[in-house]
């Protein structure tokens, strides 16, 4: 028996070294600033509305001065206007944070972790809160479509080389 007990350990010990689990918990998620602007019912209603709407996503992550600790804020502005006559109906302005512990996520994948996987789990909360405004503004409650964190990550780091770029030139 002592012999089988060595021959597992010796095996055990010829296995490449395994990366560090990754460890992500949500510790908080809540509002920082909500504004929600009726602009249709202070002008008053005329006619025909048929609402146009856009969503605009910024993300900030930030360390925390707690070890492990991340912060997230997703801001999103969504303006609805009217497609005849390009009025506006209402303009939704939301920040939204979540702090996190995160562990065992190499260095260099960090910024895109936070940037693509925490907004993902803040979404869905989020999402709800923007259709209970809108609900509760007077509109009909807005159900956001999935949100491609992916894609902001990208253009988010497109827009810094493009920023290095211009200083560079000048």
């Amino acid at each position: 028996m002592a012999e089988q007990e060595n021959g597992a350990e010796g095996a055990q010990n010829d296995q490449p070294q395994q990366q560090p689990q990754v460890k992500m918990n949500t510790l908080t998620q809540f509002v920082r600033d909500l504004s929600f602007e009726n602009i249709l019912a202070q002008r008053g209603t005329g006619g025909e509305v048929q609402p146009d709407i856009t969503v605009n996503v910024h993300l900030e992550p930030k360390k925390r001065s707690t070890e492990n600790q991340y912060e997230v804020i997703a801001k999103l502005k969504i303006n609805s206007k009217n497609k005849g006559t390009d009025e506006d109906l209402f303009v939704l302005e939301l920040e939204y944070a979540g702090v996190f512990h995160i562990e065992g996520v190499p260095e260099d994948q960090l910024h895109p972790f936070l940037m693509i996987e925490c907004p993902r789990m803040m979404f869905p909360f989020f999402r709800r809160i923007v259709s209970d405004v809108t609900r509760d503004g007077g509109f009909p409650p807005l159900n956001l479509e999935n949100i491609d964190f992916v894609s902001i990550y990208r253009q988010e780091i497109a827009r810094i080389q493009a920023q290095k770029g211009q200083r560079a030139d000048a």
